[in-house]
């Protein structure tokens, strides 16, 4: 059974108290429930296929069911060790572009990530701009980040034309959590503002990005970015301490995706 989430849940005052007064202005724009089982919904999905990015190991598989497959109401992403065109593993990348993309609000996934010595799946955001103006300057959320080799920690990170890794200067946070993550399903979210990004672990609010001069150089989050789920194996941070080839195969785990605007008009 899914969880409910925090939003729209009986809360206790204690509870209620420490919500966002903001909270009960969301309203549910977009989700996927993962109810139907087989290959995500094609009216919600799109996939990435090949080798795309940062020397990372896996081939990204479109339609696979080996893959990507929902089964009892889950999205499993699952990376394979094996021998697949010219790559030793395999896994999927699921995105939205094309599909759906938003201009602020609150996207929340609840999710079971995967474990051990390679494994680096995330839930992020990148401009639909993209092809038009590039990476970085298409703007990047990182709403959640796991590397293996660093069990106990969740990672976020935003990126931009003028903050980003490449120069040193990105703006993020490490947040260390008592359980690795991958022991249980946890809530990701972000919730996006015209003049912040507030980023969550569960109900723990564990970065916030103001707002900073520069323009678009430093926000280019006033146009609308698209989501993207993939657990990619290896590469230039994942690969840092190698791949533990005894772990495969591993999954990672989305029960739900849900999408809230203040004001819905907004959506894209």
């Amino acid at each position: 059974m899914k969880q409910t989430t925090r939003l729209l849940a009986p809360m206790i005052l204690s509870t209620l108290f420490a919500l966002p007064l903001h909270a009960a202005d969301w309203q549910l724009v977009w989700s996927d429930e993962f109810d139907r089982p087989g290959l995500a919904n094609p009216e919600k999905w799109n996939y990435e296929e090949g080798f795309i990015r940062n020397r990372e190991a896996q081939y990204y598989t479109k339609a696979r069911l080996e893959n990507a497959e929902v089964e009892d109401g889950r999205l499993v992403i699952q990376a394979i060790k094996e021998d697949f065109k010219t790559a030793k593993y395999t896994s999927a990348s699921l995105h939205t572009w094309g599909k759906a993309a938003w201009t602020y609000g609150r996207i929340e996934v609840r999710a079971k990530l995967p474990q051990g010595r390679g494994v680096w799946p995330a839930i992020w955001t990148l401009g639909t701009n993209r092809r038009e103006v590039g990476w970085p300057a298409c703007g990047e959320i990182d709403i959640m980040e796991f590397v293996g080799f660093d069990p106990n920690t969740v990672h976020v990170n935003v990126h931009t034309r003028d903050l980003n890794h490449n120069k040193g200067n990105n703006r993020g946070a490490k947040h260390k959590v008592e359980r690795p993550p991958f022991e249980d399903f946890h809530v990701y979210a972000l919730e996006w503002f015209e003049d912040r990004m507030e980023f969550y672990f569960d109900e723990t609010k564990i970065f916030t990005f103001t707002k900073e001069p520069g323009g678009e150089g430093t926000w280019p989050f006033d146009k609308p970015q698209y989501l993207i789920l993939n657990l990619a194996i290896g590469g230039a941070w994942g690969g840092q301490q190698g791949i533990d080839d005894t772990i495969f195969p591993q999954r990672y785990e989305i029960d739900y995706v849900r999408v809230y605007q203040e004001n819905p008009k907004k959506s894209e």
